[in-house]
Protein backbone atom coordinates (compact mmCIF):
# COMPACT_ATOMS: atom_id res chain seq x y z
CA UNK A 1 0.00 0.00 0.00
CA UNK A 2 3.03 2.77 0.71
CA UNK A 3 4.93 1.93 -2.91
CA UNK A 4 1.45 2.85 -4.42
CA UNK A 5 1.36 6.00 -2.39
CA UNK A 6 4.64 6.58 -3.12
CA UNK A 7 4.54 5.74 -7.01
CA UNK A 8 1.45 8.72 -6.31
CA UNK A 9 3.05 11.20 -5.19
CA UNK A 10 6.32 10.78 -7.43
CA UNK A 11 3.69 10.76 -10.82
CA UNK A 12 2.16 14.23 -9.49
CA UNK A 13 5.60 15.57 -8.92
CA UNK A 14 6.89 15.04 -12.29
CA UNK A 15 3.55 16.06 -14.07
CA UNK A 16 4.22 19.32 -12.00
CA UNK A 17 7.76 19.96 -13.07
CA UNK A 18 6.97 19.00 -16.65
CA UNK A 19 5.73 22.35 -17.19
CA UNK A 20 8.22 24.86 -19.10
CA UNK A 21 9.06 26.91 -16.58
CA UNK A 22 9.64 29.78 -19.41
CA UNK A 23 6.11 29.25 -20.88
CA UNK A 24 4.81 31.30 -17.06
CA UNK A 25 7.05 34.27 -17.86
CA UNK A 26 6.29 34.70 -21.86
CA UNK A 27 2.70 34.60 -22.68
CA UNK A 28 -0.88 34.91 -20.72
CA UNK A 29 -3.44 32.55 -22.65
CA UNK A 30 -6.52 32.94 -23.93
CA UNK A 31 -9.23 31.97 -21.45
CA UNK A 32 -12.24 29.87 -22.35
CA UNK A 33 -14.60 28.04 -20.42
CA UNK A 34 -14.89 24.99 -22.61
CA UNK A 35 -11.60 23.60 -22.35
CA UNK A 36 -10.95 20.01 -23.26
CA UNK A 37 -7.20 18.02 -22.52
CA UNK A 38 -5.61 16.96 -25.37
CA UNK A 39 -2.37 15.02 -24.15
CA UNK A 40 0.74 15.91 -25.77
CA UNK A 41 2.72 17.24 -28.93
CA UNK A 42 5.89 16.60 -30.45
CA UNK A 43 5.89 20.14 -31.72
CA UNK A 44 4.55 23.90 -29.59
CA UNK A 45 4.74 27.29 -31.38
CA UNK A 46 4.62 29.84 -29.04
CA UNK A 47 4.13 33.60 -29.54
CA UNK A 48 5.22 35.30 -26.37
CA UNK A 49 4.49 39.05 -24.87
CA UNK A 50 7.48 41.02 -26.90
CA UNK A 51 5.54 38.69 -30.26
CA UNK A 52 9.23 36.43 -30.08
CA UNK A 53 8.31 32.85 -31.77
CA UNK A 54 9.58 29.81 -30.35
CA UNK A 55 9.43 26.06 -31.37
CA UNK A 56 9.70 23.67 -28.55
CA UNK A 57 11.54 26.24 -26.60
CA UNK A 58 13.75 27.39 -29.29
CA UNK A 59 13.94 31.28 -30.44
CA UNK A 60 13.26 31.07 -34.17
CA UNK A 61 12.63 33.71 -37.13
CA UNK A 62 9.19 33.22 -38.82
CA UNK A 63 11.08 32.77 -42.23
CA UNK A 64 12.45 29.10 -40.84
CA UNK A 65 9.16 27.73 -39.16
CA UNK A 66 7.64 25.70 -42.05
CA UNK A 67 10.62 24.28 -42.46
CA UNK A 68 11.43 23.40 -38.72
CA UNK A 69 7.59 21.86 -38.12
CA UNK A 70 8.43 19.79 -40.74
CA UNK A 71 11.56 18.38 -39.98
CA UNK A 72 9.58 17.65 -36.35
CA UNK A 73 6.83 16.24 -37.87
CA UNK A 74 8.31 14.55 -40.97
CA UNK A 75 8.38 10.68 -39.84
CA UNK A 76 4.86 10.98 -37.83
CA UNK A 77 1.88 9.05 -38.74
CA UNK A 78 -1.27 11.23 -38.99
CA UNK A 79 -2.93 11.51 -35.89
CA UNK A 80 0.58 12.07 -34.39
CA UNK A 81 1.14 15.03 -36.18
CA UNK A 82 -0.12 17.52 -32.76
CA UNK A 83 1.39 21.18 -32.82
CA UNK A 84 0.86 22.92 -30.05
CA UNK A 85 0.20 26.78 -30.29
CA UNK A 86 0.44 29.26 -27.85
CA UNK A 87 -0.52 32.73 -28.80
CA UNK A 88 -0.58 35.66 -26.38
CA UNK A 89 -3.58 36.74 -25.44
CA UNK A 90 -2.71 40.15 -26.61
CA UNK A 91 -1.13 39.36 -30.28
CA UNK A 92 -2.75 39.93 -33.17
CA UNK A 93 -3.82 37.98 -36.46
CA UNK A 94 -0.51 39.27 -38.05
CA UNK A 95 1.55 37.35 -35.48
CA UNK A 96 -0.38 34.23 -35.55
CA UNK A 97 -1.70 33.59 -39.17
CA UNK A 98 1.89 32.61 -40.81
CA UNK A 99 1.94 29.77 -37.66
CA UNK A 100 -1.26 28.47 -38.81
CA UNK A 101 -0.70 28.57 -42.57
CA UNK A 102 3.48 26.78 -41.39
CA UNK A 103 1.45 23.92 -39.86
CA UNK A 104 -1.08 23.97 -42.44
CA UNK A 105 1.86 23.14 -44.92
CA UNK A 106 3.77 20.78 -42.84
CA UNK A 107 0.73 18.78 -42.56
CA UNK A 108 0.27 18.90 -38.77
CA UNK A 109 -2.82 19.16 -36.58
CA UNK A 110 -3.10 22.57 -35.13
CA UNK A 111 -4.51 22.85 -31.02
CA UNK A 112 -4.58 26.23 -29.69
CA UNK A 113 -3.33 25.92 -26.27
CA UNK A 114 -6.45 27.85 -24.03
CA UNK A 115 -6.61 28.35 -20.43
CA UNK A 116 -10.03 27.66 -18.76
CA UNK A 117 -12.26 30.45 -17.64
CA UNK A 118 -13.95 30.09 -14.55
CA UNK A 119 -17.74 30.73 -15.11
CA UNK A 120 -19.23 32.69 -12.10
CA UNK A 121 -21.88 30.61 -10.78
CA UNK A 122 -25.47 31.70 -10.41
Amino acid sequence: MAMGDIAFLLLIFFVILARTPEDDQLWEPAREPNVEMVGRAPASVLIDTKNRMFVNGEEIDQSQLASRINSILADLPPGKRKVFLKVHRDATAKLFEPVIAAVSEAGGDLIHILEREEVPEK
